[in-house]
């Protein structure tokens, strides 16, 4: 069956309402995916701002520094969220704006447990792993990043099982590669806000330029591989794409550029006009 042939629900006025406070979240969250994800065609950019949004509150339940939240209770908070999605996407109304609004698009895009579960099952290791080692640090990727790349894949190719196939490898690697420049960015909030570490044998004291350049190979890797998708991704999607993969090849070269003395004291940033150039070559570069 093909995409044109899928019956798809119709939208109401609730659900419009949920994706308008969908787009409330990522404006105010998320300046950098704000601007990428402008970019985006209609529909698919109120699909994966929908897709975001609840990414962006479930990391909010885990994350939030308000020393008043117990580990317990941000627990609950995250099960009370991924309970609340799943009777959504069985096809319930929640009275959670931000839940209604991904259960509109999941159920619309063929976003599945399969991908949703591991999301959750990141979330839940953020409330319990301070260090991960190789193979926890792997599934939790995969889990926090990865399936959002494929869940936004599934929004590009919009019912398309064969070219999602073939460029899923490409969208994990780059779900990962945004993952692991946020790891290295935030290495001295995480060590010394939440008590986190994300890297195997991992020590912020003695964070060293030569680790350093380890994990910049392998995002660049990642980066170099998802590139690989990007000629092949509908016109919807392509720019936006290529605009956020342009971000973050900055961010990594900027952090190849600092001391590891200072990317364990302070977090690198893009300036504002420099995304904006990024931004713009992006999008000039895939229209000609």
């Amino acid at each position: 069956m093909t995409p044109r042939e899928r019956a798809v629900p119709a939208t109401t006025l609730y659900d419009r309402v949920a994706q308008r406070s969908a787009g409330c979240v990522i404006a105010s969250y998320s300046t950098s995916f704000g601007w990428a994800s402008r970019l985006l065609d209609e529909p698919v950019r109120t699909h994966v701002r929908s897709i975001y949004a609840l990414v962006r509150i479930a990391d909010e339940v885990v994350d939030d520094p308000e020393p008043a939240l117990t580990v317990q209770e941000r627990s609950r908070m995250l099960e009370d969220l991924a309970a609340e999605t799943a009777r959504a996407l069985a096809g319930g109304r929640s009275t959670n704006l931000v839940v209604q609004a991904f259960a509109v698009t999941a159920r619309r895009c063929g976003i599945d447990a399969a991908l949703i579960d591991p999301f959750f099952a990141s979330m839940r290791a953020d409330l319990t792993v301070a260090v991960h080692d190789r193979a926890s640090l792997t599934e939790y990727v995969h889990g926090s990043a990865e399936v959002v790349g494929l869940m936004c894949l599934r929004v590009f190719l919009d019912g398309d099982e064969a070219e999602y196939a073939r460029l899923a490898p490409a969208a994990s690697a780059l779900g990962a590669a945004f993952q692991k420049v946020n790891f290295l960015r935030d290495l001295a909030e995480d060590h010394d806000q939440l008590g986190r570490v994300y890297g195997p044998g991992l020590d912020p004291a003695a964070f060293d330029d030569a680790r350093r350049d380890l994990l910049l190979d392998e995002i660049e890797e990642d980066l170099a591989h998802a590139a690989t998708a990007l000629p092949h991704l509908p016109s919807s999607s392509r720019r936006a794409v290529a605009a956020a993969h342009g971000l973050y090849a900055e961010l990594a070269r900027r952090l190849r550029a600092t001391p590891a003395a200072r990317i364990r004291h302070a977090r690198v940033r893009v300036p504002a006009p420099r995304k904006a150039l990024v931004l713009t070559r992006a999008a000039l570069g895939v229209r000609r």
